[in-house]
Formats: C-alpha cells, structure tokens, sequence
C-alpha cells in the first residue's frame, strides 16, 4: 500500500517506496477524489516510476501532468519493449524525451505537419536494432491509440532510444549520427573498396564510433600511459594508422576537436581489423 505525498491528476500521484524514496504512480482514476496522506491499494498501481534523481522526477511529473493517461501508457509499454529488447539499462530521461516527442508527434500529425528525418538512411545502417524498435513502436501506437506515424518516426524513435543508452543529449546524438557516416565515407574512400556491413568487424567498429561520438561530443578523453603499445601499433599497422589521422583531421576541421593518441590507436585497431575480415 502507498500514500500519496502529492497529486499530479486524476491518474498520476506521487509517494514515497519502502526505503523513503519518491516514486511517481500511475493508474486508471488512482487520484481521483483523493488527497494527501489517501492511501493507495497496490493493485490500483499499473506503473511506479522511480527517477535516480530530483530534477529528473520533477520534469516527468511536469509531464504526466499534462499528456493524456493513453499516451503515457503507450510510451511506458515502448520503453519497456526498447529495454527488454536491447537487454539494456536505459537512462530515466527517456520517459521524459520520448513520451514528450510521441506526444507531440501525434500532435502534430492530426495538424498534418509531419517532419522528414533527414538521417532515416543512416539511423537504419547504424543503429539497426533501434530503428527495428522504432518499426514496431509504430505497430504499437497504431493498435493502441489509432494514429498511424511514418517511418520517419521510427527513426527518431530510435535516436531516442540510441541516445538514452548512451546517456547523451539528442543534439550530440544527431552530430553523432552524422559524424559516423562521415567516418564510414572516408574509410571506403581511403581503402578504395566497400566495407562488409555484414561483419562482425563491422559492427563492432561501428559501436566504437558510437561511443567515440559520445567521448567527442561530451569533451571525455581516454587516457592511457602506455606508449609502448600505441608505438607498436603506429609501427606495425602504418596504412591504418593513416587512416586514423585523416579522420582526426576530419574531426579538427569539422567541429574544432583534437583526437588523442589513444584515440588514434583504437581507431587503427579498428580498421586493422575490418580490413582483415
């Protein structure tokens, strides 16, 4: 049984959980003729959000407080379906930002204003498993709330997703987006054949270049001491060592940024591996 600190609506309450946290209710009329200190029976409760930090809950109470219950309902079961599916811990922002945007995605196509995502070709190479998330949070909408949304949606789906695993902002995760395809186009460019978007090799590369993106954009370095094994790998692998430095000179040009030694090393493991495959 909980009891209720605060009143959102008829459908969203806040209490506090067995070791005193705050935690955000969500139920069918669960507020509704209810005050503070009301108990609520746990059956009553179909969602308990639980955010790691006050900001985070205030912001997500703001919004419970204004999106109508169907929405929300939605949006959980997506997130829900994106966590299970990817067999990952996403950040709490995520029922913040997604259920924001799908609300007013839905807004805005009653309006006829849908938006064109300009990187739905590289969301769908790159983050292939989002983007699959992304397809069938349409299918789910369309059962659940009767709104049928582009596919360009399931692509800005699946940034939000890519962008609460890595626990970045949507504006670095565009840049991220767009940086790795520019990565990808001078690769092919510099080695002068295709890359095997089938391999394994591939795929890991690509993850890298997420988490790289992440680094780059987050202004984190990775430091490492070990100046002997960055040598060897300069040494021995001097082609894809090249390589690396025409990307770090990408990166200077385009968004003012240095990449370090150690980034250059990994990058050229990378490669070495990809041309290996």
């Amino acid at each position: 049984m909980y009891r209720i600190t605060k009143l959102i609506n008829n459908n969203v309450v806040c209490s506090n959980d067995a070791e005193g946290n705050e935690v955000i209710l969500r139920g069918l009329g669960i507020g509704f003729q209810k005050k503070v200190n009301d108990s609520i029976e746990d059956d009553k409760v179909e969602k308990i959000y639980k955010m790691e930090n006050k900001a985070t809950s205030n912001k997500l109470q703001e919004l419970l407080a204004d999106i109508p219950i169907e929405y929300i309902t939605v949006c959980t079961e997506i997130i829900e379906y994106a966590t299970k599916k990817l067999n990952k811990k996403l950040n709490d922002n995520i029922y913040i930002t997604l259920t924001d945007h799908i609300s007013f995605a839905i807004t805005r196509k009653g309006n006829k204003l849908e938006y064109r995502n300009v990187l739905l070709t590289e969301i769908k190479t790159f983050y292939e498993a989002e983007y699959e998330i992304g397809v069938q949070s349409l299918e789910i909408i369309k059962e659940k709330l009767g709104v049928e949304l582009s596919y360009d949606e399931a692509g800005f789906i699946a940034l939000h997703i890519v962008n609460a695993e890595l626990d970045t902002n949507m504006g670095n995760m565009v840049k991220i987006t767009e940086l790795i395809q520019m990565i990808v186009d001078l690769i092919r460019d510099y080695y002068g054949k295709p890359l095997d978007e089938d391999s394994f090799n591939y795929t890991r590369f690509i993850t890298h270049l997420k988490f790289f993106g992440q680094r780059l954009f987050n202004n984190k370095v990775v430091e490492d001491d070990d100046e002997e094994f960055r040598s060897l790998v300069k040494d021995r692998y001097p082609v894809d060592y090249q390589c690396a430095e025409n990307i770090a000179k990408l990166v200077l040009e385009k968004y003012n940024k240095k990449v370090t030694e150690e980034e250059l090393m990994f990058l050229t493991i990378h490669l070495r591996r990809m041309q290996m495959s």
